[in-house]
């Protein structure tokens, strides 16, 4: 028969894992000696690009990251850490991170995971840098597009050019 804080500590790690395993970006966030209320801003902020914020026991959380072969990531997690997940645009929830961590020198982001794939820290401030997925969309949208286009728009410049030129033709004749 398992003990009590057995029973609740697999439930803590099974919460974690869950967390981790249901969203598509998750990002670990060191914030000690933050304030409250920038926390409070922080998943303010946050709450807006579908993202949470989440704190864990670093034992919980390494558990958590190793159950689920994540090993380099939980080696970051030290002092006072917090989970950053969300399941919408991970380029979005990385640029409010590194927004904030520029305005709290207190807090920094150790590391992240996006689609089962480990980030390090100077990944994840690249990650911000990138456009958002509906800008990507649209530029890789034209890109398609643009051959069409061209091709359109030579045959309708041949068609255009032999009007033309059956025009100046019958005016000539007439």
């Amino acid at each position: 028969m398992k003990k009590v804080g057995k029973i609740f500590r697999d439930n803590l790690v099974a919460q974690v894992k869950d967390g981790i395993g249901q969203n598509q970006g998750v990002f670990i966030l060191s914030y000690s000696k933050l304030k409250g209320l920038d926390i409070n801003e922080l998943r303010k902020s946050l709450k807006t690009v579908g993202a949470d914020v989440r704190v864990s026991k670093n034992a919980i959380a390494k558990l958590a990251l190793k159950e689920l072969n994540y090993g380099i990531i939980s080696d970051r997690v030290v002092g006072q850490t917090a989970f950053v997940w969300g399941n919408k645009d991970v380029t979005e929830v990385s640029k409010v991170l590194v927004k904030f961590i520029e305005k709290n020198q207190n807090c920094e982001v150790r590391g992240g995971i996006v689609e089962g794939r480990q980030l390090a820290k100077e990944d994840v401030k690249t990650l911000s840098d990138l456009p958002s997925r509906e800008v990507l969309l649209s530029m890789l949208l034209s890109a398609i597009q643009s051959p069409a286009a061209n091709l359109l728009s030579v045959i309708n410049a041949s068609s255009r050019d032999v009007l033309s030129i059956l025009k100046q033709l019958s005016e000539k004749k007439s």
